[in-house]
């Protein structure tokens, strides 16, 4: 949101691989002028947002589509696996948005 509060057009979202549906949500609430809203959402995503940019993009992205069954889990050199802790945040973080089901 900080980027459309300072006159961006829209946003380029890591997190709208995985939402796409509240990143719009976010946008159009902004762009209609329901700022509120915009904050509502902005702040509800945003421990999802932080998560995303734990280990080097693109790496949480790719580990959470691949949990949620989008996609294979592959990688080339010189991306890595997450690091153990890190993944168990991001398995919270799915699980308490509602899109991992363990």
């Amino acid at each position: 949101m900080s980027s459309l509060s300072v006159g961006g057009a829209g946003v380029v979202s890591v997190l709208s691989n995985i939402i796409p549906a509240e990143v719009v949500a976010l946008v159009k609430s902004f762009k209609r002028g329901n700022f509120e809203e915009a904050k509502k959402i902005h702040y509800k995503l945003l421990l999802f947002v932080r998560t995303m940019f734990i280990e080097t993009n693109p790496i949480p992205v790719k580990t959470a589509i691949s949990l949620l069954g989008l996609c294979e889990f592959r990688l080339r050199l010189p991306m890595c696996e997450m690091e153990d802790s890190n993944k168990v945040k991001l398995e919270k973080v799915l699980k308490d948005f509602g899109l991992l089901k363990i």
